[in-house]
């Protein structure tokens, strides 16, 4: 009885079924490139392996026991295994597996969404079977991500003070200082500096980004993480602040909004991709970094 199989068994196991096909010992000696007693000695061998009988030989001919049989069956099935698995093996030695996960920004612009999905469309052309999550996160969010691993990488504006982090540029976001109807800046064409000290601007926590900011207005009464939430302090005509112009166009066709000093009171931010340095990525992360590179060149 076989306890484990080892290469002499499946070398055995192919010389039985390779007799079998060609109908007897002698007839398999051209087959198998055997002499027919080395062939007789092989197949003895592999009875003993096995415990019994699988063949009768002799005058009466060739024929299979019925333990033969059932031997017969579970060889095929056997190696059609083996080939199904040795198939399956080398697709995935060339295949990315596993999963990417991707922080971005909030309220985007569409040619970056598009940078984006370009970089989905090219890791998607590839041979792979990945689970790609995309995560909307505020900055200070996904960097606390990124420190626990929880993402792969992230596409925002950061501090770029982080050591345990490698940034890469992408591109660069205009923001202009608006104000809505309602608000003394609306109706004046040039408000002076003067007029500028006295309003009440909307603050948020990233101070890094804060300190770029032209315009640095007294204590303010306002504070919002959120794009959405410093539109709504703006259009309710009693505060300025920071949008990014894309973000702010549809409102300002419509007549909602209007910027002040454009230009002049206008700075650009830099958004990077960022990843955990001591992350090391694995090659379905590493092919979509590189997607992502090329889809912003």
């Amino acid at each position: 009885m076989l306890g484990q199989l080892h290469d002499v068994d499946l070398q055995l196991l192919r010389l039985f079924i390779g007799v079998v096909e060609s109908k007897g010992f002698s007839a398999a000696q051209g087959e198998l490139g055997l002499s027919q007693s080395s062939i007789s000695q092989q197949m003895a061998k592999l009875e003993t392996r096995l415990g019994y009988r699988v063949c009768n030989r002799g005058k009466g001919g060739f024929s299979l026991t019925a333990k033969g049989e059932q031997l017969l069956i579970a060889a095929r099935a056997l190696f059609e295994s083996i080939e199904t698995f040795r198939h399956q093996s080398n697709g995935v030695a060339g295949r990315l597996i596993g999963e990417v996960r991707l922080g971005l920004s909030e309220a985007l612009d569409q040619s970056v969404l598009q940078r984006v999905a370009e970089a989905i469309r090219r890791f998607r052309e590839r041979d792979e079977s990945v689970r790609i999550e995309l995560i909307s996160a505020m900055p200070g969010e996904m960097e606390r991500l990124l420190l626990q691993q929880k993402l792969d990488l992230a596409i925002g504006y950061f501090s770029q003070v982080q050591n345990a982090f490698d940034y890469r540029q992408l591109f660069s976001e205009t923001q202009h200082l608006y104000c809505a109807p309602g608000h003394p800046l609306f109706t004046d064409d040039a408000p002076d500096d003067a007029a500028l000290q006295a309003c009440d601007p909307v603050d948020h926590p990233y101070r890094f980004l804060r300190s770029d900011e032209p315009f640095q207005g007294k204590a303010s009464s306002a504070r919002s993480e959120q794009v959405e939430g410093t539109l709504a302090f703006i259009l309710s005509g009693k505060h300025v602040g920071y949008l990014p112009s894309h973000f702010a166009r549809s409102w300002q066709d419509k007549g909602l909004l209007r910027s002040v000093r454009e230009g002049e009171l206008s700075f650009e931010v830099a958004f990077h991709l960022a990843r955990h340095r001591a992350q090391v990525p694995g090659d379905a992360q590493k092919a979509f970094e590189e997607d992502l590179l090329n889809a912003f060149t």
